[in-house]
């Protein structure tokens, strides 16, 4: 039997040649990186500020170096001007895309209980 893991994946999409991921951005943050998973969305913080595609550039390149893609592999689709987007990964299918968001996710949550401490013995 094997362990549920502590997350869920985001909703995602195939589409030809490519795999859209829902994704909710949280721009004007103090640091970059995957955030988690907020509802169906996955959570990415930028330092960015939303104004003349800043945030979208930043949300790309955050998404390519989390889950290892060239940075032209990745791309906003739709919610151009929202928080709340669809993100296509060129050049991988469904699989690979679930394969590399789990990884990323799960390294995420190791790191959170890795830095947790408890000052207060």
């Amino acid at each position: 039997m094997t362990a549920e893991p502590p997350y869920t994946l985001p909703s995602i999409r195939g589409c030809a040649g490519e795999v859209l991921v829902k994704v909710r951005a949280q721009p004007g943050a103090t640091r970059e990186g995957l955030v988690g998973v907020y509802g169906d969305a996955l959570k990415v913080a930028v330092s960015a500020s939303p104004e003349r595609g800043k945030a979208n550039a930043a949300l790309e390149r955050v998404i390519a170096e989390a889950l290892g893609l060239r940075a032209s592999s990745v791309r906003v689709v739709s919610g151009e001007r929202s928080r709340d987007k669809w993100v296509a990964l060129c050049g991988l299918d469904a699989v690979g895309a679930k394969a590399r968001l789990s990884q990323a996710l799960s390294n995420l949550a190791r790191n959170r209980r890795g830095t947790c401490s408890d000052d207060r013995t």
